[in-house]
């Protein structure tokens, strides 16, 4: 399970400038894992990682592995500077957090059925069946940390025992759709590494190319 998003900064509608917009990637397990429950999902942007979970999709997941190293330098960490760095005077340091995490509010019904689709999981927070308009929202809370270790065996398995977790915000979803547009249409970028995130000049890539 995995949710990305793409932030600007205004929430002016109309807003006619163009602005420069922000990624957040953030999933479970890149292997995979079996939750019963959408609300019990934790999204990292830091996720473990347990690649014989893929079963048959385990050569793909070894060759997505190759390809980002190629490109970048931690394949398993989507760092948020860019969330960051929004709006931000120019002069300002920047200061983003190590890691980043939304968990579904305790509030939240849990949506009974037996192997439901997750995406039917998340149109019954929000809609009543045969209903279209909205009746309840579907909310994550927003929770950084800057105390984590990391675990790697051998290359492939990385696991992160992550401690000091800090409620920032939420996110509220108040309307939702299973679109076709959802998996190939959408796309969010992948922010360049950077050896020192709060520090624009220690970027791996620049201009599309790998520099460090």
């Amino acid at each position: 399970l995995a949710l990305v998003a793409r932030l600007w900064p205004t929430t002016d509608p109309g807003h006619a400038e163009p602005l420069r917009a922000a990624s957040i990637v953030t999933q479970e397990d890149l292997g995979g894992q079996r939750t019963d429950f959408l609300n019990d999902a934790e999204l990292r942007n830091a996720p473990d990682n347990h690649p014989w979970r893929r079963g048959a999709g385990l050569p793909i997941l070894l060759l997505t592995g190759l390809a980002l190293m190629r490109a970048d330098r931690q394949p398993t960490i989507r760092q948020m500077y860019e969330v960051a760095e929004l709006g931000k005077p120019p002069g300002e340091p920047t200061r983003a957090p190590e890691f980043f995490r939304l968990v579904v509010d305790e509030r939240q019904p849990r949506i009974a059925g037996e192997a439901l689709d997750y995406r039917d999981e998340v149109l019954a927070q929000i809609y009543d069946p045969g209903d279209p308009a909205p009746k309840r929202e579907l909310v994550f809370h927003v929770e950084v940390s800057d105390q984590g270790t990391t675990r790697n065996l051998l290359g492939l398995v990385e696991t992160r025992a992550i401690r000091g977790w800090r409620r920032i915000g939420r996110l509220t979803f108040t309307e939702a759709a299973a679109s076709y547009n959802g998996d190939f249409v959408f796309h969010v970028h992948h922010p360049t590494w950077r050896e020192d995130r709060n520090d624009p000049a220690t970027g791996v890539r620049a201009g599309g190319r790998k520099v460090r």
